[in-house]
């Protein structure tokens, strides 16, 4: 008797499992639709269960307001740190751009950067992007060029190129980092490969202060950072 009940008890678990999964990617699949309403009427059950992805969803939908969905910052406000506080990382981005705005909040730039961090420190690109540039202009928190060095040179690893660019301004101006005008060109060269046509006009610039040595140099190690992966350039 007791193997039969627990039998049933696994079986039971498993159909609650399966709906949810099902509950959730269908949900997902209507909200990437568009259809916001029946993304909502889908998730929300989810969510309630105390899925981290739907609540992220959830909070999604009612910030952004679309399809008969009344925009509800607090509402939002109220999902995303649901989420966020269970670790999933694009809620706690969410979370934290929500109180650097003031969306259904008072602005809190300490808590935007406390939710940052944590998704950075998950390896959340976006986050860590953020943190970098907030640290770099140090205008709405105490400026920190190292700070910024540190999350710009984890995403230039990864061959982030918005990052890779960022990270040959601080070697370019000595923010930092002790001014390097070959690692400035170096990572200026990698971001411009990649496609960051403002990387060209910054490579072309500090090239001018080069000599032809310094620059061959700079390429050099540009042409062997690529391909290491971006993982051995300094």
């Amino acid at each position: 008797m007791k193997k039969l009940i627990l039998f049933v008890v696994t079986i039971l678990s498993l159909c609650i499992s399966v709906a949810k999964a099902n509950g959730l990617e269908v949900g997902i699949d209507a909200y990437q639709a568009g259809n916001y309403a029946q993304a909502l009427e889908l998730l929300r059950p989810v969510a309630d269960q105390g899925i981290a992805e739907a609540q992220n969803y959830v909070g999604k939908i009612y910030e952004e307001g679309r399809n008969n969905i009344t925009r509800d910052y607090k509402e939002a406000l109220k999902w995303y740190s649901l989420a966020a506080e269970q670790g999933y990382a694009e809620a706690q981005v969410a979370l934290g751009l929500m109180y650097a705005r003031g969306f259904g909040v008072t602005r809190d730039y300490k808590k935007v950067i406390k939710w940052f961090r944590l998704a950075a420190e998950q390896g959340y690109v976006d986050a860590q992007f953020r943190l970098g540039v907030m640290y770099a202009k140090g205008k709405v928190i105490i400026q920190d060029y190292m700070e910024a060095v540190k999350w710009f040179r984890v995403l230039a690893k990864q061959g982030f190129a918005e990052a890779q660019k960022k990270l040959g301004m601080m070697y370019r101006d000595g923010q930092g980092v002790s001014q390097d005008s070959i690692r400035a060109h170096m990572w200026f060269n990698l971001a411009e490969n990649q496609g960051v046509s403002s990387a060209k006009k910054k490579r072309i610039k500090i090239a001018e202060t080069m000599t032809p040595l310094q620059i061959a140099v700079a390429k050099k190690m540009a042409r062997y950072c690529e391909k290491k992966d971006y993982k051995k350039c300094e």
